[in-house]
């Protein structure tokens, strides 16, 4: 659920390649705090798409993409599915024709396998299964990207990248920011991720480009926008808004920490690591907080506890 999309956009060829890997290895070292279990970034270059990937923190890697590219697309990985170890299991994936990345958790997976006839594989990731989908469709346009994501169950942002230098963002209920450097994009899954990066490389964007949960937004290789839609699928509640879930509130079963469900435990571990406590993350679960906007207020360390104290206060 904490991955990180990040990477670039140069359509006016304004960066020269010293300052795209610059630029790529400061925005990968930001997106460290949504994963550090692996690190990829897919580009076109020579006639194919390229993939760099390895189980890797993102500062402990060299991103040397060659001269002439112009599109980058990256990837920070906190795993909850498949292996880091194993590479095959990491993001970007590439099928030749177009490489894909997940920032998010899906539900239906193993069902979509089923139902939709996927070949087996020996990749784990549940994110696999948008990329089989897509190759299904044997072309990539807005509607068969449409019909993918339709199909699919879960908390998601995708980025697409095709043999024709067209980026595509496929916005689910998780965060993306796109800020326009007049001249080149930048992007990462979130809007603090990406103002912490242009600090320490000194930009100023001139505006962002807004996306919401149903888009499909395509970046061409000459910075056009263009945009797409899809309706998406919420016939499976989220965990965190499953009734089911709701009656295993906090203050209800503080001695029942077996029900905590799988995906609220990785958002606490994930909080503690940054001094937020679980009984804060729970609270604001309960008084009905997203899982997304928590991780936001998780860089707000201050205002998340100024709003858990407040309902913390209101129980006792």
């Amino acid at each position: 659920m904490m991955c990180s999309l990040f990477g670039l956009i140069d359509y006016q060829n304004t960066l020269t390649t010293r300052q795209k890997n610059h630029i790529l290895q400061v925005l990968a070292k930001e997106c460290e705090v949504r994963g550090t279990d692996a690190t990829g970034i897919a580009y076109n270059f020579g006639g194919s798409i390229k993939v760099y990937k390895r189980p890797l923190a993102a500062h402990k890697l060299k991103f040397h993409v060659p001269n002439g590219v112009h599109i980058v697309m990256g990837h920070t990985r906190l795993a909850t599915q498949g292996k880091p170890a194993d590479n095959f299991n990491n993001h970007p994936w590439s099928t030749g024709t177009f490489a894909l990345a997940h920032n998010g958790v899906l539900w239906n997976d193993r069902e979509l396998r089923q139902t939709e006839n996927l070949p087996d594989t020996r990749i784990q990731t549940d994110s696999y299964v948008a990329v089989q989908l897509l190759e299904q469709q044997k072309t990539l346009d807005f509607t068969t990207i449409s019909m993918m994501a339709e199909k699919i169950q879960g908390s998601f942002v995708f980025t697409v990248l095709d043999r024709d230098d067209n980026l595509y963002f496929v916005r689910g209920d998780n965060p993306l920011a796109i800020f326009d450097f007049g001249g080149f994009y930048l992007y990462a899954s979130t809007e603090e991720i990406l103002r912490r990066a242009m600090r320490k490389l000194r930009l100023h964007h001139r505006e962002a480009v807004h996306t919401e949960e149903g888009d499909i937004l395509k970046i061409d290789r000459a910075g056009q926008c263009s945009f797409g839609h899809f309706n998406p699928n919420h016939s499976m509640e989220h965990f965190w808004r499953n009734p089911r879930f709701r009656m295993l509130s906090w203050f209800d079963e503080v001695d029942a920490p077996e029900a905590i469900d799988g995906q609220t435990d990785l958002l606490i571990q994930t909080a503690k690591s940054m001094g937020v406590s679980e009984d804060e993350v729970l609270a604001l679960l309960d008084l009905g907080y997203d899982p997304c906007e928590i991780e936001e207020l998780l860089y707000n360390p201050a205002l998340l506890h100024e709003a858990a104290a407040e309902l913390l206060c209101a129980y006792y």
